[in-house]
């Protein structure tokens, strides 16, 4: 274990300018804001957009399948999807202003949500979450946007820790952008232009300085993905020495939102849509 951490920091602190050819491969989706993005393993896309209030799902040739949202606090409605992150089967929604996580079947059928508004412990009451993902191991993480924090719930919904809070030390939070796990299961967030590493259960391993300040980052099998409005740092999260980070520019018109690698291809979204990049070496 400690030999795949050390090589994963041996990748994020190696960043080039090379290595990596973007060749445009088109465009899919029509969003009004666009905030986060998820493909799950088969490649289905889950998009949010805070104008809107929506999810929307469709395929990697960006047929729209379902929709579901609007304004509101009821089951299936948002005010503000900060996040939304998806696995094999499910989808989990960071409704932020409405101080809770929802979660949808891979169909976007509702099944339970997540608050602790109600609650008067202090160790696990979070509000505003603004982000959050799920372990292989069923565990999922929330990012506290009132407390500048991260807990950690089992399958369950019990509590299990706090990350980043005010007992940690110099890896203590402050403002935290997003959060997302490796396949080493490293819990990885970001806040200005560094990059916070913890282990699974929470123990901070190493801040790494980044060449920009960070806008959002992604996650899915061994790619790790972190950009700002114009630059995505791409790595491949292998136990393998003297790999590098690609720091790329796919040189588009919009402000970048979010990205991610998807079967050695650059999903890029923006406020409007996703821009489709072949990775060639």
């Amino acid at each position: 274990m400690k030999n795949k951490v050390y090589m994963l920091f041996l990748l994020i602190v190696t960043i080039v300018n090379y290595g990596q050819n973007l060749i445009p491969a088109g465009e899919i989706g029509s969003f009004s804001s666009a905030r986060s993005f998820s493909i799950n393993p088969y490649g289905i896309i889950f998009v949010s957009d805070d104008l809107k209030n929506e999810i929307i799902k469709l395929d990697t040739l960006g047929n729209v399948i379902k929709t579901i949202g609007g304004y509101g606090w009821d089951n299936s409605s948002f005010d503000n999807p900060a996040d939304v992150f998806a696995n094999v089967l499910n989808v989990y929604v960071a409704d932020k202003n409405n101080n809770r996580i929802q979660i949808f079947d891979k169909d976007l059928n509702f099944l339970s949500q997540i608050s602790t508004q109600n609650s008067a412990d202090e160790r696990f009451a979070f509000k505003y979450p603004s982000s959050v993902a799920t372990s292989n191991q069923g565990d999922f993480y929330i990012l506290d946007s009132d407390n500048q924090r991260i807990l950690k719930f089992n399958l369950r919904g019990e509590f299990i820790s706090e990350i980043g809070g005010v007992d940690a030390g110099t890896f203590r939070l402050t403002n935290p952008l997003k959060l997302s796990l490796d396949n080493n299961l490293n819990l990885i967030t970001a806040e200005k232009n560094t990059l916070f590493i913890f282990d699974q259960f929470g123990n901070g391993i190493r801040k790494v300085p980044l060449p920009f300040e960070v806008k959002n980052l992604n996650s899915l099998f061994n790619n790790i993905v972190i950009v700002n409005e114009k630059n995505v740092l791409a790595a491949k999260v292998v136990a393998e020495p003297n790999l590098q980070m690609n720091l790329l520019n796919p040189n588009i018109t919009e402000d970048i939102v979010d990205a991610c690698v998807f079967k050695s291809k650059l999903y890029v979204l923006t406020g409007s849509t996703i821009f489709v990049f072949q990775l060639q070496h």
